[in-house]
């Protein structure tokens, strides 16, 4: 079973900054290409950043470029996504997911591994 603890949700006002977690604890995520995707209410997930298997060039939705950044630590085996600048579309769920040894993916092949972060844009 693929196991992640995905954290740093929360209430945020307008203009803010967040950092989202996740962190593996069943399996590597340097065997993966990674990503993190969001679902908003009412609307379709969409993948907002990613990072391809066993390599380090980062690809950002063009909604979010510029405000997101991802990365990841293989020796912690986790990864996070800090966020600034938050608007009220940022609202939605935050999952962190990926697929097995992928150089590149669409994202109906990615596997959304937690029960997500809510993040709450609101002031």
């Amino acid at each position: 079973q693929l196991q992640v603890v995905e954290s740093g949700g929360g209430l945020v006002q307008p203009g803010g900054s967040l950092r989202l977690s996740c962190a593996a604890s069943t399996f590597a995520l340097e065997d993966y290409a990674v990503g993190w995707f969001r679902q908003a209410p009412g609307k379709q997930r969409e993948e907002v950043a990613c990072i391809p298997y066993g390599g380090t060039y980062q690809n950002y939705a063009d909604s979010v470029e510029g405000r997101f950044t991802i990365s990841r630590d293989n020796t912690k085996n986790a990864m996070s996504l800090r966020i600034s600048s938050l608007k009220a579309g940022s609202t939605a769920v935050y999952y962190c997911g990926g697929v097995w040894r992928a150089a590149a993916y669409v994202i109906a092949s990615v596997s959304c591994w937690g029960r997500g972060a809510q993040v709450t844009v609101s002031s």
